[in-house]
């Protein structure tokens, strides 16, 4: 027999000659009471000296969070200060009330919740938290329930994401929803920030405790630039902040990079190479200069704050990313319902068709069409990506949010795709420029203006490109606007002379429409000029008794009677009503 036998301070038993199974359950020594700490802040950023009071949106958190089991969300755009905002109200309320505990947790994902349940549990020294198959949530919520153990505020901060709080996939099987965790105890209260409406709802239970933070009004921009550039008066201020949309990081991020290329740079250099073109934009926009009271998970370039949104919103709901992609290519205001669906293969145009062809399953298509759209508009105002106005029906977005979503497709070579859906349907909405087509034209030109940027790489696009420019150009000729009307007319007509050859009939009607333009601007010779080209190549290749070759030919004599330097109405409108423009 073998005996086994153990030093000082253990005990156990001997065992000889065994032929069997032994079974043994070990127990860890029982855990040595600790002493709970009086409250304390656990705020894992310093305070911004630089912070700037916007109105009374502390206010409105101490009113809604300081009631019995308050719950309070912030909810805007990723880059409005939602969590500078919660940082300064948890330095304010450990400073006001110290008999309160303050918790911190970053909620981007399940794990983050998980480690700040711990900082917890650690803080307060929960008894049991160090067994091996110690239960942290429900040990850190069952502390939170009891109303004996003081009062706390839980700050949630980057909880963007549904699943992570209302998820039941888990390590176990009985794995709850982290959601679950998260007490109504009238001893405590939670403040979320978020960039998702739709749990921020599911979070707070009510959308009064909702507070949605845009970008900040203009003096409080300017009194953030100058504060993060330590100036007390910046030449062209006003404009930098209203071209950077008045939104915090995007000002923090311009004066990192001027303070960082100084005296290189200032404000004034920074705005004109802002405006020198939009890939000028991006690469300032890009910028990463960092921040101590930012996660350091998070970025601190406003337009990939925005990007991880995208990513987000393409993963969960790919056709909101759809629709968001093709908004971006519009005017930022005054984005029509229609735009967005009535448009050759768009779902709507398709029902109509359907439906008056008499196809029995037509209605439930459309149905299913119409739910889909109203489900990704959904989505993308829960993220604060879109907002509408108040009948529901035209759509606006941050310009700097459009500019991000462009070059995130152009990353994933998807910008010409969607580029070429805006071109497409703009060519389906803007009419002629008569004069029976103004309205329409007035409420859609915005967007054409927008197009002179967007010329397609598809050589068929092009032409539907050049098309609606022409009508543009129309249509601004006979508002006055003769700037804009040569500028779209010159790129229409130059588009079909590439694409359809000089003697084309739509690149002769581009020159005619163009000549007119000239004139209009005073420029009798260069107007002249076109007409006897238009003229002759009308008269070779079209026939002498051809509507272009007697318009030309009508144009021609008419200013060859009249005196340079006048320009009536009168003889603009004649010329516009002599010539064929609608082809």
């Amino acid at each position: 027999m073998q005996s086994t036998s153990f030093g000082l301070g253990n005990s156990g038993q001997q065992v000889g000659l065994n032929y069997g199974t032994i079974n043994a359950e070990f127990h860890p020594p029982p855990e040595r009471a600790e002493t709970p700490p009086a409250p304390f802040a656990t705020i894992p950023f310093s305070r911004d000296p630089d912070f700037v009071n916007r109105g009374g949106i502390l206010d409105q958190i101490y009113g809604r969070y300081s009631e019995p089991a308050g719950r309070v969300s912030l909810v805007g755009l990723g880059g409005v200060g939602k969590s500078q905002l919660a940082i300064e109200c948890a330095y304010r309320v450990a400073a006001e009330h110290t008999n309160k505990w303050i918790f911190w947790i970053h909620a981007g994902t399940p794990a983050r919740v998980e480690e700040g349940f711990r900082t917890i549990a650690d803080a307060v020294k929960l008894p049991g938290r160090n067994q091996p198959k110690a239960d942290i949530p429900q040990l850190v919520y069952s502390w939170l329930s009891n109303e004996r153990k003081g009062r706390w505020v839980i700050f949630l901060d980057s909880a963007d994401d549904s699943d992570v709080f209302y998820s039941t996939t888990g390590p176990t099987p009985k794995s709850k929803p982290l959601a679950t965790y998260l007490p109504q105890s009238r001893n405590g209260a939670i403040l979320v920030t978020t960039r998702n409406k739709n749990l921020a709802r599911r979070l707070t239970g009510n959308d009064a405790n909702i507070l949605d933070v845009g970008p900040m009004v203009e003096a409080d921009a300017l009194s953030l630039l100058k504060k993060k550039l330590g100036l007390p008066d910046i030449d062209r201020a006003t404009e930098l902040v209203r071209v950077l949309e008045y939104v915090p990081l995007a000002i923090s991020q311009a004066a990192g990079y001027i303070r960082a290329r100084a005296p290189r740079s200032s404000p004034e250099k920074y705005l004109d190479e802002f405006r020198a073109g939009e890939r000028k934009r991006i690469k300032l926009l890009r910028h990463d200069g960092g921040d101590l009271r930012r996660d350091g998970s998070a970025s601190n370039a406003i337009l990939t704050t925005w990007q991880i949104s995208f990513e987000h919103i393409c993963s969960k709901r790919p056709s909101a990313m759809d629709l968001l992609s093709l908004m971006s290519f519009f005017d930022r205001q005054g984005i029509s319902e229609s735009l967005l669906k009535d448009s050759d293969g768009a779902q709507g145009v398709k029902c109509n068709k359907k439906l008056e062809a008499g196809e029995s399953e037509s209605e439930d298509d459309c149905n299913n069409a119409e739910d889909m759209f109203e489900d990704d508009v959904a989505m993308l105002r829960n993220y604060c990506l879109v907002s509408t106005n108040e009948a529901g029906d035209v759509f606006e977005m941050h310009g700097l949010v459009q500019l991000s979503t462009r070059k995130w497709l152009e990353a994933r070579g998807l910008q010409e795709k969607f580029k070429a859906q805006f071109v497409k349907r703009m060519a389906m909405s803007f009419p002629t420029g008569d004069y029976s087509n103004w309205v329409i034209c007035r409420r859609l030109f915005v967007h054409v203006e927008k197009a002179m940027g967007c010329r397609p790489a598809d050589g068929e696009m092009e032409e539907v490109w050049a098309r609606f420019l022409y009508n543009g150009g129309w249509y601004a000729l006979l508002q006055g606007q003769y700037e804009i009307a040569e500028r779209m007319v010159d790129k229409a007509r130059r588009t079909r002379e590439k694409r359809l050859g000089r003697e084309d009939e739509a690149s002769l009607q581009s020159v005619l429409l163009y000549a007119s333009v000239m004139k209009a601007r005073g420029r009798w010779k260069e107007a002249e000029s076109l007409d006897v080209q238009v003229m002759e190549t009308s008269s070779r290749v079209l026939g002498e008794e051809h509507p272009d070759t007697l318009t030309s030919m009508a144009n021609l004599a008419k200013r060859r009677t009249m005196c340079p330097g006048t320009k009536a109405k009168w003889s603009v409108r004649r010329m516009i009503q002599l010539q064929n423009f609608g082809h």
